[in-house]
C-alpha cells in the first residue's frame, strides 16, 4: 500500500511541476497565436498557428521587418499581425506605391526607400501619408497591403501595445494536401 501511495505521491509531483513549467513558458516566454483573415498573405495566411516570442522584446527593441503581434490600439481586447516598417523616431512617408524612411536629426536625415522585395515581390504600398513616429512608436503594415487595417488607417502602434514576434509557424493553412 505504501509503495502505491509513494508512486501516485510521485506522480502527482511530477504532474505539479510540468503543469507550473507550462504555465510559467505560457504566459512569460511563448504564446500561441492564430492568424484570422488575409491581411499578412502571401507570408501568412488564415489558420496558420503561431508560436510568439513574448521574452526578446524585454531584451531588445522591435526591429524593422520582424513580424509582431499586439494589442490593436483601438480595442486592446483583440490582437493583430504586422510588419514593423517605421522605428522610433522616425518619419515614414507613403508615396506612389514606395515606403521612404527619414532617421536621424532633421538638419540632415538619412532617408532611403524600403527594400520589400525579399518578402513582397512586386506589392505596391496604396496610400499618401506621413507620419513623424514618437519615442515609443512604430509603424506596422500588413503584407496583403491592399487588404490590410494597419498604421495607414489607424496611426502609429505604441510599444506597450506589442505582445511578441513571430517566432514558429507550428500549423500552416495547409495540412496534408488539404486547405483548413
Amino acid at each position: 500500500m505504501k509503495k502505491i501511495l509513494s508512486s501516485f505521491w510521485e506522480t502527482g509531483r511530477i504532474a505539479i511541476i510540468a503543469l507550473l513549467f507550462a504555465f510559467f513558458v505560457r504566459a512569460f516566454i511563448f504564446q500561441p497565436f492564430l492568424v484570422r483573415g488575409t491581411s499578412m498573405e502571401p507570408n501568412f495566411h488564415n489558420g496558420d498557428y503561431l508560436i510568439i516570442d513574448e521574452i526578446s522584446y524585454r531584451f531588445q527593441k522591435p526591429e524593422r521587418y520582424e513580424v509582431v503581434v499586439f494589442r490593436y490600439p483601438k480595442d486592446e481586447s483583440q490582437r493583430y499581425i504586422k510588419r514593423v516598417v517605421g522605428l522610433p523616431g522616425e518619419t515614414v512617408e507613403v508615396q506612389d506605391g514606395k515606403i521612404t524612411i527619414s532617421a536621424g536629426p532633421s538638419a540632415a536625415p538619412q532617408t532611403f526607400t524600403l527594400d520589400e522585395d525579399r518578402y513582397l515581390a512586386g506589392e505596391n504600398t496604396q496610400g499618401s501619408l506621413m507620419v513623424k513616429l514618437g519615442d515609443n512608436e512604430y509603424f506596422v503594415l500588413g503584407d496583403n497591403r491592399m487588404f490590410s487595417s494597419d498604421s495607414r488607417t489607424w496611426g502609429s502602434l505604441p510599444r506597450k501595445d506589442i505582445i511578441g514576434k513571430v517566432f514558429l509557424r507550428v500549423f500552416p493553412e495547409f495540412v496534408y494536401g488539404k486547405e483548413i
